[in-house]
């Protein structure tokens, strides 16, 4: 197949893609397998510590939200998640902050988690350093 020379120097806004090069967005993953897929990543990356706690949280997420009908809250839901696996399983989480934008838009409830995450990683992080000076 020969590519038109004119095509070759079109840019992605002239050819309808405004996208370029970059891949399409990948299709949202139903629950099950998504949710299979975070345990396995947890299981693959994680410490047995971070694994632990983590799993229980998804768990207790995913029950959570078994009974939710509101369409636009299940793609969110499973956005989110599926977000989050794939960055588990390229490492980039490593060290990343939070998007302000995402903290705002948290009910009083999600921020509550989030604080009670936080404590749960600096208690264990505390535990660890005790440990390494005995």
């Amino acid at each position: 197949m020969r590519i038109n020379p004119r095509l070759r120097l079109a840019t992605p806004a002239m050819t309808g893609t405004a996208r370029g090069l970059r891949p399409p967005p990948l299709a949202l993953l139903p629950p099950i397998p998504l949710y299979r897929r975070l345990l396995r990543a947890h299981r693959k990356h994680l410490p047995q510590d971070m694994r632990l706690m983590g799993d229980e949280y998804i768990k207790s997420e995913f029950r959570a939200h078994r009974n939710v009908e509101n369409p636009v809250h299940i793609i969110g839901f499973l956005t989110e998640w599926q977000m989050y696996a794939q960055k588990l399983e390229g490492d980039s989480w490593l060290g990343e902050r939070m998007d302000p934008g995402k903290i705002e838009k948290m009910s009083d409830q999600q921020l509550g988690q989030m604080y009670e995450l936080l404590q749960a990683i600096r208690k264990k992080q505390l535990e660890d350093g005790d440990r390494e000076h005995q």
